[in-house]
């Protein structure tokens, strides 16, 4: 019994494993100096040890077009929406799409296509 008790601690014991960062909604503007891409991201923050790290504007393609880092957890700011300005998009490119990250588990798996308006 003593080792089985200890066998069950040591699998509950371990780090939770948590949803990965999900991008619930996203908006481009064009503006003269390129594009500002607005992503709204949700993710189970627990501090400085797990949160949304950042995320990446994707061509069609899958070149990186522009990357958002996020440089502090939003434990309590859920979902949360952060903007990145300047984004060069090639004339042409009608969707681009956007992943989220989390500095535990990298990249998601997610990939959110947003329609470019006027491209």
């Amino acid at each position: 019994m003593k080792y089985f008790c200890a066998i069950l601690f040591t699998l509950f014991s371990g780090p939770a494993l948590a949803a990965p960062p999900l991008i619930e909604g996203a908006e481009a503007i064009r503006r003269s100096g390129g594009w500002t891409i607005s992503v709204t991201i949700s993710h189970p923050d627990t501090g400085w040890e797990h949160y949304a790290d950042g995320w990446e504007v994707l061509s069609p393609e899958g070149e990186s077009l522009g990357l958002r880092v996020l440089v502090h957890p939003h434990v309590d700011e859920q979902p949360f929406t952060r903007s990145l300005g300047g984004v060069d998009i090639p004339e042409g490119i009608g969707t681009v799409f956007i992943r989220a990250r989390c500095s535990v588990d990298g990249w998601a798996e997610q990939r959110f296509e947003l329609a470019l308006d006027g491209s």
